[in-house]
């Protein structure tokens, strides 16, 4: 038999055959020990089922090694049962509106830990009555002291009693409070979510290590290697030029000291409103949430006071078209001892549609098609390696270094752009290679290269709503623009409905806009702004021919 040596004594006894080694088996011994392991358990296996003879049927002869294929399935053993996926959510969104115009939002999901925040109608567009940079200097001041709690680390103790974390971010449309902690922490989490927006202190020494945070941020901004966040601010100042989401999302280093708690009390007093504010949850009750809200939301005082607000910005975002450039020395960026090549920097934009728009779902995959989301990348969707970016583009010209296709909308615009790198003394030509990509939009798309760009676009989106803060956010930020939630199945249904004639609708349309130019680096080489817009005006993308006597 082939387990005559399975027993552990009888391997320390005999020896090793292989290599005649006595006593402790050594590696040879070891791996034969876990073939034998193995067999022993298929053995097992088949002689409890279906007893010796149906093992016999399954080895060459009786006393050799079993010899079963594995593509051929055990006898009498059941198909195995999946799990079914229907697309469609258990649970729909619930919402309920209070008395004081707050609107309530919750996903209920099973587990012991929920997401709960307040997402407010409020960020750096709405500042052109005020010094920009308020929502970076708000952004820095949550979650500081309240009147309820003395210090930020008071706050973090709490929710540690309850395996909670807090966070704020904003954007330029929308500034979000979460926390994420136990179910059973819910009251604790919204009464303290009420103080920290409604009741900071903003005491002076607050804001004074604020303004020191505000100005690391903006040094390390113009320090960092990856031009991307730079960029996508001069690509918005060059499109909306000093209106709406055009307006700085970073504080400008001139405003930092004029922002005092004066001035933050005057722009709360305006945007941080309930009828602006959405109270979101995910993983929890919706009765238990309403609850909450009406305990700790409904009726509290803003330290501000609750004068009605005069001067809230209702402005629609103008698309202005131009550009924005930056000379900048990039020869130094390198931060270990590989060194990064010296490179220019260009960000080409033109305007696309409001996220509130059906246009909106053809652009999404458009931008996937494109190569939204980073060309080198094999591994996530929308990364791969067939995106027209990499196929025409980085695969073509190795000089390349980055060709990134960008996706922005808000709720009255959007701007789909490009971002390339390449060096100083070839970016006429890359300008070019990136004009004949957006003029090869507006040809047909191929049924296989659309079919994968919706495919991975829904991927991207299940993948992501696997995440449960993704989910808070998704559902906050749709109720807080719309009053209701697109669950994913309908969008899904929705990606699934884009078609070829969708794609060039949208992209012509698009191309009828004045272009949007970022610059950043060695601009010797770069053409004019008016040289671009020819190149986009023109059926094959390529910019007018100029003849040097001298160079």
């Amino acid at each position: 038999m082939i387990f005559h040596s399975f027993q552990e004594s009888n391997i320390y006894s005999t020896g090793c055959v292989p290599c005649g080694h006595v006593g402790a088996p050594c590696s040879i011994v070891l791996v034969e020990k876990i073939r034998i392991n193995n067999l022993w358990s298929l053995f097992v296996l088949i002689c409890q089922r279906f007893g010796i003879a149906a093992y016999r049927k399954y080895s060459s002869s009786g006393s050799g090694y079993p010899n079963i294929s594995l593509s051929t399935p055990l006898p009498g053993i059941p198909k195995p049962v999946f799990a079914s996926v229907d697309g469609q959510e258990k649970y729909e969104t619930k919402i309920t509106t209070l008395e004081n115009g707050l609107k309530i939002a919750s996903q209920n999901k099973f587990g012991q830990f929920c997401t709960v925040g307040i997402l407010i109608n409020s960020g750096s567009r709405h500042e052109a009555k005020y010094p920009s940079g308020i929502a970076q200097f708000l952004e820095k001041l949550a979650f500081s002291s309240t009147a309820q709690y003395g210090s930020k680390d008071e706050i973090l103790l709490t929710l540690e009693k309850h395996g909670g974390i807090c966070d704020c971010q904003t954007s330029r449309d929308t500034t979000m409070y979460a926390v994420s902690a136990e179910v059973k922490g819910l009251d604790t989490v919204v009464s303290l979510l009420s103080d920290a927006v409604l009741q900071p202190r903003l005491l002076d020494e607050e804001i004074e290590m604020t303004k020191m945070a505000v100005r690391f941020e903006l040094e390390d901004l113009n320090m960092r290697p990856d031009p991307e966040p730079l960029l996508t601010e001069m690509i918005h100042a060059a499109a909306y030029r000093g209106n709406t989401v055009g307006l700085p999302r970073f504080c400008p280093a001139d405003n930092v000291d004029k922002l005092d708690k004066t001035v933050l009390h005057s722009y709360l007093r305006n945007y941080y409103r309930p009828e602006r504010m959405v109270l979101a949850g995910v993983g929890i009750e919706h009765e238990q949430l309403v609850d909450s809200a009406r305990k700790y939301l409904l009726d509290a005082k803003p330290v501000w006071g609750t004068s009605p607000a005069a001067n809230v910005d209702l402005s629609v975002a103008q698309y202005t078209g131009g550009i924005v450039k930056m000379e900048k020395d990039m020869s130094d960026v390198s931060l270990g001892p590989t060194p990064i090549p010296e490179l220019t920097h260009i960000m080409i934009g033109l305007e696309s549609c409001s996220f509130l728009e059906d246009d909106f779902i053809p652009f999404a995959v458009l931008n996937m098609m494109m190569g939204g989301g980073g060309s080198f990348s094999a591994g996530g969707p929308g990364k791969g390696m067939f995106t027209r970016l990499y196929l025409n583009v980085l695969n073509r010209h190795h000089w390349m270094y980055n060709a990134t296709s960008y996706h922005h909308s808000y709720e009255d615009s959007g701007l789909l752009c490009i971002h390339a790198s390449a060096d100083p003394r070839q970016v006429r030509e890359m300008v070019e290679i990136i004009t004949r990509e957006f003029i090869q939009m507006g040809g047909s798309a191929g049924e296989m290269e659309l079919e994968r760009a919706k495919t991975q676009l829904k991927s991207m989106l299940m993948m992501n709503l696997e995440s449960r803060p993704v989910i808070f956010e998704d559902v906050g930020r749709q109720v807080l623009s719309t009053g209701k939630r697109k669950l994913p199945h309908e969008l899904c249904h929705l990606i699934s409905s884009v078609t070829a004639s969708d794609i060039k609708k949208v992209t012509t349309k698009m191309l009828r806009s004045k272009p949007a130019v970022a610059a950043l680096g060695d601009l010797t080489e770069l053409p004019s702004y008016e040289h671009i817009q020819a190149a986009l005006s023109s059926k094959d993308g390529r910019l007018p021919r100029i003849y040097r006597l001298f160079r």
